[in-house]
């Protein structure tokens, strides 16, 4: 068996990213600059450290509700076409940094109107964005390519037109839909025009389900909604009795939970967020472990990073600290995630074969 992956070794490993909020992603000085830019005064804090330690703390609370209040911040300078470029190609350039190959990020283009700009103008701005960034991340020897998810607020009313849009923009970098929001009081069925849209122009979901409310959130996103992925689906551990914590053999399966493992159903897992949100009490009891271990189909992701406070590479380490994962660990949970990609098969398999396993395979032999 390998030894022990270090944080190092494992930022220098090839990772895939599902579940990547680009309005929870910014750079804390990014934030002052533009802020400074736009005339936006409502920062709690004016230099790049203590803003970032304010959005951390503030996420911190237990609440996903509060969680969800810090984004007014960095959503009230994203609303210029130069801010949403710029922001976008410093997401790719991040992550690219952190040894991320293929990433899927998300943002509602409804929360970026407020200086005029159009929905369309919104998506071409941030695809801009992305591709300059993914230029320049290929130029330093770090390339990385991201896929855009067009995400609708749950509480208000424009899902349908959302959906369009993400249908309109598939061509141009735009790979998936999602809702995103409070779960509570807004169940995804309020958006079922829209999913039933996706679904007749065969376009990919996923669907935030799981994290504050429960089995019903997960089972409404699945059975009514039709979802091809759950936005984090933590709740999922609810269906699951096992008699003994550290023995899954013993684990005992309601239907729904037997229906997600059984159909492959992909989670799209975010530890750090959900100790934040109060969703799990920590990393060390976050149920991932139990859905490893039941192979369940498990992606490990960051939500927010400047809001967490971590990178994809902080969040796997975290997990090897929690649980003693090896290199076989890791590389599963990435296989796992480039297979649940909004992608055409051949490029899922591609990037797998000529990037993934050959990167794993690299690092394990480099270890031993």
């Amino acid at each position: 068996m390998s030894r022990k992956p270090t944080p190092e070794q494992i930022r220098r490993a090839p990772k895939v990213l599902l579940h990547d909020h680009l309005d929870g992603g910014l750079r804390p000085e990014t934030i002052i600059e533009l802020a400074d830019t736009v005339g936006y005064t409502g920062l709690p804090a004016a230099d790049p450290a203590t803003l970032g330690a304010w959005f951390t703390s503030a996420a911190d609370s237990g609440s996903l509700d509060r969680y969800l209040e810090t984004f007014r911040h960095t959503v009230g300078v994203m609303q210029t076409r130069g801010a949403l470029e710029r922001v976008a190609a410093e997401c790719a350039e991040d992550l690219a940094a952190d040894g991320v190959v293929y990433a899927e990020v998300r943002y509602a283009p409804e929360q970026h109107l407020t200086e005029g700009l159009r929905l369309e103008e919104v998506v071409e701005a941030v695809q801009a964005g992305f591709a300059a960034g993914c230029r320049r991340a290929a130029e330093r020897g770090t390339p990385i390519r991201v896929g855009t998810l067009l995400t609708a607020m749950r509480h208000a009313a424009r899902s349908r037109e959302i959906a369009e849009l993400a249908v309109r923009y598939r061509d141009e970098g735009v790979v998936g839909f999602d809702i995103a929001g409070a779960e509570a009081g807004y169940p995804p069925t309020r958006h079922l025009d829209a999913f039933e849209y996706l679904r007749r122009e065969n376009a990919h979901f996923t669907i935030h389900a799981g994290e504050a409310f429960g089995l019903p959130s997960i089972w409404e996103a699945l059975q009514w909604c039709g979802a091809d992925r759950l936005g984090h689906g933590v709740r999922i551990v609810d269906d699951i009795t096992v008699d003994d914590a550290r023995d899954a053999d013993g684990a005992r399966l309601g239907r729904l939970a037997a229906y997600v493992r059984d159909k492959r159903i992909p989670l799209e897992m975010c530890p750090s967020s959900n100790v934040q949100t109060g969703a799990a009490d920590s990393i060390a009891t976050h149920p991932i472990g139990l859905l490893r271990r039941l192979r369940f189909r498990v992606t490990v992701n960051t939500d927010n990073r400047l809001l967490g406070g971590v990178t994809l590479s902080d969040e796997l380490a975290a997990l090897v600290d929690a649980f003693g994962y090896d290199w076989d660990d890791l590389e599963w949970f990435t296989v796992n995630a480039m297979k649940s990609a909004f992608l055409p098969f051949d490029e899922r398999l591609a990037l797998i074969n000529g990037r993934i396993k050959p990167g794993f395979a690299q690092l394990k032999w480099a270890v031993r």
